[in-house]
């Protein structure tokens, strides 16, 4: 294809795999990217050593463009009297387990800013592409990244967000509509969330704005590339329908849930990690539904807690208290390699452009 997300990035189908941080993989990224699309890798829950590691072997595994996605939430605002009752409240289910509950909530992802090391770290790797999610960067970095020719997106959740961005100067705005699975990329989650679906979400923002659109939730297959291709956006793009494949960093049970009925039912949880983000419903969703908002920490402080738990209860079988993110179509995805899966799907583009 020859639109402007292709244009600008390089590829030949305008389809990105979802960064997916702590599941896409190098190899993912990379099988996706040689298949013709826009592979990418979050390092988003990655320390600079670690973040430098991942994007020398996605260069190692391909030349041809990918990109990398970076969290710019607020710094969580830190209420005592909040996280010990949070860390209190668990107890018990961590006795369950035999394990005991941290002592104190920790920030386990800072949030990235213009003075990050991360910066440099993706520069020197040179991505084709740099997104970023519950936020914007401050504008210096939005310079830094231009000046080496790098474009760069950003996730709206609503038209006042998608406003934010084109005025930032970012290049495409990812409208993420309420089936997409994990985390919202609200920029305040304190505000309420106009949990749009992807489909008026994106009518709502090309109708506002002539920037362009990458649609993003509930895509499953070249069926709903094409109809979103028609609404108007660039590109779309997907991160559940990629979670089966083999090259994703998924564990043996978020990867047995999404086989199994229970992928047809998801929800949205803030409980898990301070922000809300879509789970296959799990143990952790039904111990923790009907939890007060204002009980949970803030992200990524209640993050530090969901994963002591989920190590508890995996070392002792039981494998419901995982981040089990996914979308609303989560019960469509297909166990095929990455780049097949790519192949797959622009055939069933074509097909249904045709039909």
């Amino acid at each position: 294809m020859d639109n402007r997300l292709c244009r600008a990035l390089q590829i030949n189908f305008p389809l990105i795999q979802a960064p997916m941080a702590g599941v896409s993989t190098p190899e993912l990224a990379a099988a996706v990217s040689n298949a013709g699309a826009l592979g990418s890798v979050s390092v988003g829950a990655s320390n600079p050593a670690q973040a430098s590691a991942m994007l020398t072997r996605l260069c190692e595994l391909t030349t041809a463009p990918f990109n990398v996605n970076l969290f710019c939430h607020t710094p969580p605002a830190r209420n005592a009297e909040c996280e010990n009752s949070w860390i209190e409240r668990f107890r018990p289910l961590f006795a369950q387990y035999g394990a005991q509950p941290p002592a104190s909530l920790t920030e386990i992802y800072p949030t990235f800013n213009a003075d990050s090391p991360m910066l440099d770290v993706i520069l020197d790797a040179m991505p084709a592409a740099v997104s970023f999610h519950f936020g914007l960067p401050e504008p210096r970095v939005l310079d830094r990244l231009k000046s080496r020719g790098i474009a760069t997106l950003a996730s709206a959740t609503s038209v006042e967000e998608a406003r934010l961005i084109a005025q930032a100067g970012v290049d495409f705005i990812v409208a993420q509509g309420i089936e997409a699975g994990g985390h919202r990329g609200m920029f305040d989650p304190e505000k309420a969330d106009a949990q749009m679906s992807t489909l008026a979400l994106v009518q709502a923002i090309l109708s506002d704005s002539d920037h362009p659109v990458i649609a993003a939730g509930g895509i499953m297959d070249g069926k709903g590339i094409a109809a979103m291709i028609k609404l108007g956006v660039t590109g779309v793009q997907m991160g559940t329908a990629f979670i089966l494949c083999p090259e994703s960093a998924a564990n043996a049970a978020w990867r047995a849930a999404l086989k199994s009925d229970a992928a047809a039912h998801t929800e949205l949880t803030a409980a898990i990690s301070g922000r809300p983000a879509r789970s296959i419903r799990n143990a952790f969703c039904d111990v923790t539904r009907g939890i007060s908002a204002k009980a949970i920490p803030a992200y990524p402080l209640t993050y530090a807690l969901g994963k002591a738990l989920n190590a508890a209860a995996a070392a002792q079988g039981e494998h419901g208290f995982g981040a089990q993110w996914a979308g609303q179509g989560a019960m469509l995805a297909r166990e095929l390699p990455a780049g097949q899966l790519v192949q797959t799907l622009k055939a069933e583009y074509q097909a249904a452009l045709s039909a």
